[in-house]
C-alpha cells in the first residue's frame, strides 16, 4: 500500500512523445467498447488477423452424429489446436476442460431437431448464464429466406442487444435451408442482414463464384461453415479460396473430426489460414502429420 510521505516525486511526463492511441484493426470493430475488442482479439489471431474455430454443437439438434459420439475422447484431443471453440452450454460444462482457456462461441439458440422442422428457433441460453460461463461470443443462428426468418432476426437482435450491454459479442450464423440456392447474391444478402442487423461477427458457407463480393459487401469479418464433410484436399482447398477471397477465418467441424486423422486435419487447415499455405502444401503436411502418427 502506498504510503502518504516519503515517495518520489514523478518526473517522466513524456513531454516530446504524443500519446500512441492504437487502432484495433479488425474489420469493424475500431468504434466498439474495450471489452468487446479485448473478445474479439481472443477469436482472431494477433499475427494474421483470421481465426480457426472448431464447431463441434451439432448435437443440439442432430444427437450423437458421428465423430461426436464421446466429445471427451475425439474432440478434447483437437482444443490445443483451435482459436476458438463453437458449443453447446451442456458439452461446455459437463466435458470441455476449463484449463485449456479456450475463446468460446457459446451457442445460444436452440429449438427444432432434425426430427422436426429446423429453425423453429428461440434464444435458448440467456446472457447471464453465457458470462458465467465466460463466453467470447454468443452465436444464434438466422434462416434468412425461409419460413422462420423473422422470428430468428428477432433472436438475433436479442442477443445482440443483451451482448453490447455486457460487451459479448454475437456471431450471427446464416443458416441455409434445402430450398435456398448457396449463391453469392443470396449469402451477400444474408451476411449483410445479419451485420446490419449488430451482429460482429457472421458466419455462413463459401460459393464458388463470386464470394468476394459476399465478403466485401460485409462490414464485420466472416467466417465460413465447413459444411458436409469433404475429402481432405477438397477441404483445404475451399479454406484456401475463402480466406484469399476476404473471409477472415473457418468454423469448420465435420471436415476436421470426420477426417482420417483429425488432429492433423486442424493443423492443415491452420496452415491455411494462419500461414497462406496452398492447399496442395497444406495436404503434404496432412499426409506426413498422419504417417507419423
Amino acid at each position: 500500500m502506498a504510503d502518504a510521505t516519503g515517495n518520489i516525486a514523478a518526473k517522466d511526463y513524456g513531454f516530446d512523445t504524443p500519446q500512441k492511441n492504437t487502432v484495433y484493426e479488425l474489420k469493424g470493430a475500431n468504434n466498439y467498447d474495450w471489452g468487446m475488442k479485448d473478445r474479439l482479439s481472443r477469436v482472431f489471431d494477433q499475427k494474421s488477423g483470421k481465426t480457426v474455430m472448431l464447431a463441434f454443437d451439432h448435437g443440439y439438434i442432430m444427437g450423437p452424429t458421428s465423430g461426436l459420439e464421446r466429445i471427451d475422447l475425439t474432440i478434447t484431443p483437437l482444443l490445443e489446436y483451435a482459436d476458438c471453440l463453437m458449443c453447446a452450454r451442456g458439452i461446455l460444462r459437463t466435458v470441455i476442460p476449463p484449463t485449456f482457456n479456450k475463446p468460446i462461441s457459446l451457442r445460444c439458440s436452440a429449438g427444432s431437431t432434425i426430427l422436426t422442422e429446423l429453425n423453429d428457433e428461440c434464444v435458448g441460453v440467456e446472457v447471464e448464464d453465457a458470462i458465467r460461463l465466460n463466453a467470447t461470443m454468443m452465436a444464434t443462428m438466422c434462416a434468412i429466406g425461409g419460413k422462420y426468418e423473422a422470428l430468428t432476426i428477432r433472436n438475433l437482435c436479442k442477443m445482440i442487444e443483451t451482448g453490447l450491454r455486457y460487451g459479448i459479442p454475437t456471431l450471427g450464423v446464416n443458416a441455409v435451408g434445402k430450398e435456398l440456392v448457396r449463391d453469392a447474391r443470396y449469402l451477400a444478402m444474408g451476411a449483410r442482414v445479419i451485420a446490419e442487423n449488430g451482429a460482429q461477427v457472421v458466419k455462413t458457407y463459401y460459393c464458388e463464384e463470386d464470394f468476394e463480393k459476399v465478403t466485401a459487401a460485409c462490414p464485420v469479418p466472416i467466417v465460413i461453415a465447413g459444411g458436409k464433410k469433404l475429402p481432405e484436399l477438397d477441404a483445404l482447398n475451399m479454406a484456401y479460396k475463402a480466406i484469399d477471397q476476404g473471409a477472415m477465418g473457418v468454423d469448420m467441424g465435420r471436415n476436421i473430426f470426420q477426417a482420417e486423422d483429425p488432429i492433423a486435419m486442424i493443423q492443415a487447415v491452420r496452415s491455411v489460414v494462419h500461414e497462406n499455405a496452398t492447399p496442395d502444401s497444406a495436404f503434404q503436411m496432412y499426409n506426413d502429420l498422419k504417417a507419423a502418427n
